[in-house]
């Protein structure tokens, strides 16, 4: 085997949704003030008796079932994550647990926003390595948990929910090289801190850095591919902002493309947003087995993480 792909796809949401007027009863926003400055309308919100495991659990599942595999087919579990509550054991264990997956290694990405990318990264790596032969890469956060409900520039932003990929071994690569790094220094600009733990960013430097310093990044990530922007069938970012996402896709160049704003519907998920976008776009019909399709992640710790992938 040459390389690794994937082999399927999976997302889950909490039932609970949250629109624009119901925030607007808890705090001083409204509709047209939250869609005019990042574009959402509605995201979903996980009760106090669905931790994240159990997200990534049920996003999980609809992946294997759509590979056609069974837990027991599993030898590894990935899961990114930056709002998991307890240090042990860790949600992908819990996952793997939920899941019946008898024998697996499991193991936790913080990357935050960016988490999926590098867990798919991670992924590939470890298939093509021989260390993995079929690798569970799920993103699952629950944002509701971290946010300070009474402070309107981070609660209408946030949402919970998960997704999940399959990766296995392929003859030819199907997942392309990734291109991933960070700006240390500025780390503070996205945070997750404090007990309990808060959510809070600051929005006007993230915005500069994503849509000025990202666009030659993600192009980049396209040539280590082997492809220019313009070869793209679809283009999956980061769900933080409709703002960003826009210009975002378009400094890229990825003109022909099909361009996720899952955003809209679903809020800011984190580590989640990726996979649950792509997950969709595939459901939805919007891209097909085999379109080249650009996922980049970005956010906290002012990190960033791409590949280029074959749609499953």
């Amino acid at each position: 085997m040459n390389g690794s792909r994937i082999a399927a796809v999976g997302h889950y949401q909490p039932a609970k949704v949250l629109t624009n007027e119901d925030l607007a009863s808890l705090v001083d926003t409204s509709d047209e003030w939250i869609r005019s400055r990042v574009g959402i309308r509605t995201r979903h919100i996980a009760g106090p008796d669905e931790p994240v495991d159990e997200l990534a659990a049920h996003a999980a599942a609809k992946a294997l079932a759509a590979a056609g595999l069974t837990p027991a087919d599993i030898d590894l579990v990935l899961v990114a994550t930056s709002t998991a509550v307890d240090r042990s054991p860790n949600m992908a264990a819990r996952a793997a647990a939920r899941l019946g997956i008898p024998q697996a290694a499991t193991m936790d990405l913080n990357v935050v926003c960016a988490g999926f990318t590098h867990a798919l990264a991670t992924a590939d790596h470890a298939v093509r390595a021989g260390g993995a032969s079929r690798v569970l890469v799920i993103g699952a956060d629950k944002m509701s948990e971290v946010t300070d409900w009474s402070d309107r520039t981070t609660c209408v932003l946030v949402g919970d929910g998960a997704g999940a990929a399959v990766v296995e071994a392929a003859d030819e690569p199907a997942i392309g090289p990734v291109l991933w790094g960070s700006v240390p220094g500025m780390g503070n600009a996205v945070r997750i801190e404090g007990t309990p733990p808060r959510f809070a960013q600051e929005g006007q430097s993230v915005y500069r850095w994503a849509t000025t310093q990202l666009p030659p990044i993600a192009r980049k990530a396209c040539e280590r591919a082997g492809l220019e922007p313009a070869d793209l069938a679809g283009v999956v970012l980061h769900q933080a902002n409709l703002r960003i996402i826009e210009p975002l896709a378009q400094k890229i160049g990825a003109v022909n493309a099909v361009v996720a704003r899952d955003v809209t519907e679903s809020g800011n998920t984190s580590a989640a947003s990726i996979p649950l976008a792509f997950s969709k776009l595939v459901e939805q019909g919007a891209l097909t087995t085999g379109d080249p399709v650009l996922l980049f992640g970005f956010g906290g710790n002012l990190s960033y993480a791409g590949q280029v992938v074959r749609c499953p």
